[in-house]
């Protein structure tokens, strides 16, 4: 019985109930974004000559960040990470390890710029809404930008100065 299941049986609820509360717009978006990256990081990126981005390459922590961090608020912070797999994966060895770190850090922080950051700040606006409460997009960013410019610089820092 999968794990679903089992609490299901297990717990007081109505198993019918908790499938009505699954948000499957979330899922099936969830789903097409992940087909649409995939499929993008296939046929597009892997044809872009990453070997040739040595600007990018010698720099991993702040150049990185700084793209992951644009990318991340263009297409989301999960899928952002997920195009920027090829990058890493012909990093130099001797900064590989940083440009995972600068990855995952500016990833995460980058989520916090604009609502379109972080599927979690798509959630938390729809939910907002539904329960009569407006965030828009530019008040979302009067929060949003000074946190993630100051995250990520002092991230940045750290990662440049504390070697692992």
């Amino acid at each position: 019985m999968p794990l679903g299941g089992g609490v299901a049986a297990l717990g007081s609820h109505e198993t019918g109930k908790g499938y009505r509360e699954i948000d499957w717009s979330l899922l099936v978006m969830f789903t097409g974004l992940f087909i649409v990256v995939h499929a993008f990081q296939i046929h597009i990126v892997e044809r872009w000559g990453i070997n040739g981005f040595s600007f990018l390459l010698q720099r991993p922590v702040d150049l990185l960040s700084l793209v992951s961090a644009g990318l991340s608020n263009i297409v989301s912070n999960v899928p952002a990470v997920l195009l920027m797999e090829p990058v890493l994966k012909v990093m130099p060895q001797s900064s590989g390890e940083a440009a995972w770190l600068a990855l995952a850090m500016s990833s995460t922080f980058a989520g916090n710029l604009t609502v379109l950051g972080s599927v979690a700040n798509l959630i938390v606006v729809e939910n907002a809404k539904r329960d009569g409460v407006t965030v828009s997009f530019w008040q979302y960013c009067k929060v949003g930008l000074p946190l993630t410019v100051l995250t990520l610089g002092l991230g940045i820092a750290w990662l440049q100065f504390v070697h692992y």
